[in-house]
């Protein structure tokens, strides 16, 4: 069988100060009047039922995913007592899957993405999951790259080797790249076999746990003994073993842990649009649409613009908000904050929110 995990850990640093500590921004709506946890749930539902949905998130947010999608088994919330990357997040739920089903194929998506053609990204998965069924491989899906982008890893493809399968192609992967300077990001662009990272996997739950048996032992160990922790307690998840064992884990990215080693991946370039959402500036460009004749985006009440151009606006406050003579800045107000940037450098909010670590300021993370 298919199942789904989604992770939904992070706390949205970068999406400060509408993302904060007790609600982060995969529990926040931004274009729809669905969050986009809910989003990403009902975006799979037409070849995934609930049942077969794994969230894993900050034990502090189960309620909150609860809450959200109520028709999710509350045993099918895994509580990360803390947070520990992506290769914890996943090895822990590939053994709850295997647990439940040893021949189980597992889909990995983050919570926190913004895609558009649902149905090809539906018809990318189904691709996917045949391919892995197939080959025994570990899949990931590429993004054809538009413009010389730093805020996103690259993953470069040998197109010299292409895997079928039926109407699809997939290519082994070479390597994976991190974050670029831009320079760097137009060579990979160039160069022609590159794809962004989209940090969607899918594989078995063997497969992957394979892996990092192979590649990440000391992780291993402790996936292990969760998993002899479900057998004795017929499959049940027991908070105190979870944070007893997943405490003991150490931060590893999948990406870093698993995908840059294993000579057994492979990739399908994806036939769909989309975003990570990794900033306030992918917010402005996703509602690109939306803008006026200067390009401005303004959700305010009461915005004033004057002689400014490509400037994003998003208030609670019923006050006038003037922008003059601004071009390309990003002016975001919740009751209790306010954010003030350029735009193509919101990826940096994360180091206001690290700066409110202060006790005076605490309250605001």
């Amino acid at each position: 069988m298919v199942y789904a995990l989604i992770m939904a850990g992070g706390i949205g640093s970068r999406f400060w100060p509408k993302s904060r500590i007790a609600q982060p921004k995969q529990f926040l709506t931004f274009f729809e009047d669905k969050t986009l946890l809910q989003t990403t749930i009902d975006r799979i539902r037409p070849i995934i039922p609930p049942e077969r949905i794994l969230v894993s998130t900050n034990a502090d947010y189960v309620d909150l995913v609860k809450d959200q999608i109520p028709d999710l088994p509350y045993e099918n919330i895994i509580g990360e007592p803390v947070a520990r990357n992506t290769a914890p997040c996943i090895g822990f739920a590939a053994a709850l899957l295997h647990h439940r089903d040893p021949d189980s194929t597992m889909i990995v998506l983050p919570s926190d993405h913004y895609i558009q053609n649902e149905d090809s990204f539906l018809h990318d998965l189904e691709t996917c999951v045949r391919l892995t069924e197939k080959e025994g491989r570990l899949v990931t899906i590429g993004i054809t790259p538009t413009r010389p982008e730093t805020g996103y890893g690259y993953i470069q493809y040998n197109d010299e080797q292409q895997v079928l399968s039926e109407d699809a192609i997939a290519y082994p992967v070479k390597t994976f790249a991190e974050k670029p300077d831009v320079q760097t990001a137009l060579k990979f662009i160039q160069s022609g076999d590159f794809l962004w990272n989209s940090g969607m996997f899918i594989w078995k739950s063997r497969a992957v746990l394979d892996e990092i048996r192979h590649h990440l032992p000391v992780l291993y160990h402790q996936v292990d003994l969760f998993a002899q922790d479900l057998k004795s307690n017929n499959g049940q998840i027991r908070q105190d073993t979870l944070e007893s064992v997943y405490g003991a884990c150490f931060s590893v990215s999948i990406d870093y842990g698993i995908m840059e080693k294993s000579d057994n991946v492979i990739v399908v370039p994806s036939h769909f649009d989309w975003s990570d959402l990794g900033s306030w500036m992918a917010v402005y460009e996703m509602q690109s649409d939306e803008a006026d004749e200067d390009g401005n985006i303004l959700a305010s009440g009461n915005p004033l613009v004057i002689r400014s151009q490509n400037c994003f606006v998003d208030s609670v406050s019923p006050k006038p908000i003037a922008l003059v003579g601004l071009q390309g800045i990003g002016v975001i107000e919740t009751e209790d904050a306010l954010l003030i940037c350029k735009l193509d450098n919101s990826q940096h909010v994360k180091e206001v929110y690290d700066q409110l670590k202060d006790d005076k300021l605490q309250k605001y993370r």
